[in-house]
């Protein structure tokens, strides 16, 4: 075990002899999981059901699986955790809510933004990491604002839509390359935790980065190219 001051929700970081065997057994969690889903099952209908069922399996390998506790070992893995969120999770959850009669996209997009930049500070970060309560502070938050950026952007015009995925996918690299391009690491709670992984801190805070600027933004670009894809589609064709 890596001996480190920090004292995540997830548990110490572990070495790669024990990941695999570190699942989350909370049973707050558990139970709050449950109980989504069984309401979640009970209210939806049609596709709505099968979706919503997905993004709680989403959560699940965020929360439960080993991730969870990787995530407090590597910056690269607490990176694909908060993908998962704003990539997987969030959008799935958007498709189950109504349409926005009025979706704010700039607004949503700006916020979704914000709040992600925000809790990627090194010291907001580093006090998610020694604070329950703030942690799910940072969860809830970076998943509440990306279901509302996906859902303005379902509910929006073409234009609009592309507009605010063009937008977060150039936030997500610009974030992506300032990790990236950083002079020294900045995240110190994975310092030990990509040693004991055979990593530099430098090397793993570069790693992340490179998600955010390559993958996760790229997951972005693929969503506008789609909308796109909808607004050069003949009007007959479109509307069928």
């Amino acid at each position: 075990m890596v001996d480190v001051a920090w004292t995540p929700y997830c548990g110490p970081a572990p070495d790669p002899a024990e990941t695999l065997g570190r699942w989350n057994g909370d049973p707050v969690l558990w139970a709050v999981l449950a109980a989504a889903t069984a309401a979640g099952l009970v209210l939806l209908r049609g596709p709505a059901k099968g979706r919503y069922v997905a993004a709680m399996a989403v959560l699940a390998v965020g929360f439960i699986s080993p991730l969870c506790a990787l995530s407090s070992a590597l910056f690269t893995a607490r990176t694909l955790h908060h993908l998962l969120l704003v990539l997987a999770a969030a959008p799935l959850l958007a498709l189950c809510l109504p349409r926005l009669r009025r979706p704010r996209v700039a607004a949503a997009t700006a916020v979704q933004a914000v709040v992600f930049w925000a809790w990627h500070a090194p010291a907001l970060y580093a006090q998610a990491l020694s604070h329950d309560g703030i942690y799910w502070l940072m969860q809830i938050s970076i998943l509440g604002s990306a279901v509302w950026f996906w859902a303005t952007v379902r509910s929006a015009k073409g234009h609009a839509a592309v507009a605010a995925l063009l937008a977060a996918m150039l936030l997500m690299g610009l974030l992506g390359a300032l990790i990236v391009f950083a002079s020294q690491p900045l995240y110190a709670p994975h310092f030990a935790g990509a040693l004991a992984w055979s990593m530099t801190p430098m090397e793993d805070q570069q790693a992340a980065g490179l998600v955010m600027w390559a993958p996760a933004a790229a997951a972005y670009l693929l969503a506008a190219l789609w909308r796109i894809n909808g607004l050069l589609k003949p009007a007959d064709e479109a509307a069928a």
